[in-house]
């Protein structure tokens, strides 16, 4: 079970697919999608049931999620995504809009002491609200430099997007109706090719 960094990183990338018509999707095209997207992240924002994206949000998390699929495209083994492949961030451009977000709330460390335990040590915004982008661009920095990153893959099924992390040594696409469509397009190949008689 990918880490709960590795899975809002994932899904923020994951708001560019397939729109099953050939083309892509954008979750993100307006503040009511990324208001959408907040909410069915409960876990993300406290109150992030009753948020409510504006414009200069959507700018911020949409320049973030370029860095993100820039960032996933440097770490897969391979080709990247088709939908990042002919217009990736140049790493170093990715690596600083990421640092950038991620420093858009401060915070400071919050030391935790109980009884019969050892203490821990909590980031907790400085000014007692996190900023969204701050807190999307900290997980896909945890992310990054974590053992998750290893396992991203993107798939190449035909017309797939996705990036996904791989779950077990055989896995070649994001599901399993991005294999089928693989398989039945290789046999359609296969097919379509004269014979050597």
């Amino acid at each position: 079970m990918p880490a709960q960094d590795a899975r809002v990183t994932l899904d923020l990338a994951l708001t560019i697919r397939h729109d099953g018509h050939g083309g892509v999707a954008d979750d993100l095209t307006d503040p009511a999608g990324l208001t959408t997207w907040v909410r069915a992240h409960p876990g993300l924002l406290p109150g992030a049931a009753a948020y409510s994206a504006d414009e200069p949000a959507l700018t911020a998390v949409r320049d973030l999620r370029a860095a993100v699929r820039a960032l996933f495209a440097r770490s897969v083994p391979g080709a990247p995504s088709p939908a990042d492949a002919a217009r990736l961030l140049p790493v170093e451009q990715a690596v600083a809009r990421l640092n950038a977000a991620a420093a858009r709330t401060p915070t400071v460390p919050v030391l935790h002491w109980a009884e019969d335990t050892a203490p821990g040590l909590r980031h907790l915004p400085a000014h007692g609200e996190d900023d969204l982008t701050a807190v999307l661009a900290r997980a896909a920095a945890a992310f990054l430099a974590g053992p998750d990153r290893g396992r991203l893959r993107a798939c190449h099924a035909p017309r797939c997007v996705r990036y996904f992390l791989k779950e077990h040594p055989r896995q070649e696409w994001c599901k399993p109706s991005c294999g089928n469509r693989a398989r039945v397009a290789r046999h359609h190949e296969r097919r379509q090719r004269p014979s050597g008689r």
